[in-house]
């Protein structure tokens, strides 16, 4: 019950539901437990996890801690890195289209597809 309290679990959570709308969320049992959609790939549990928490070294992060450097968007159609414009909006990660990236299904396919989405540069694939 804490975690879903929005104060407790931080305004950049990505939220994430099941096939049939329910919240996917952290638990303490293994048999409930939020990672098991991810067990199958360390890296898609990582890049997922970066993802989810807004922790991915894209722009939208970076200008949180370093407000020097040039957070604009590479692909130049929108003014900010943003973790919405790569699951929504983003040219360069579109070999899975869903509009529902809200679904946990359909978000993991995004990066199964996407395999760069979320990925550190320079990190070994």
């Amino acid at each position: 019950m804490t975690f879903q309290a929005l104060d407790l679990k931080g305004h950049q959570f990505l939220n994430q539901y099941d096939k049939d709308n329910n919240p996917s969320e952290p638990a303490y049992s293994k048999r409930d437990m939020w990672l098991k959609y991810f067990e199958h790939s360390n890296s898609l549990c990582v890049r997922a996890t970066r993802a989810i928490v807004n922790h991915a070294l894209i722009s939208e992060y970076r200008l949180r801690f370093f407000h020097r450097e040039d957070f604009s968007c590479l692909c130049g159609d929108y003014p900010i890195e943003t973790r919405w414009h790569i699951l929504h909006k983003y040219r360069r990660f579109n070999k899975y289209w869903n509009l529902r990236r809200d679904l946990i299904s359909c978000f993991i396919l995004f990066l199964e597809f996407n395999y760069r989405a979320f990925l550190f540069k320079g990190a070994i694939t």
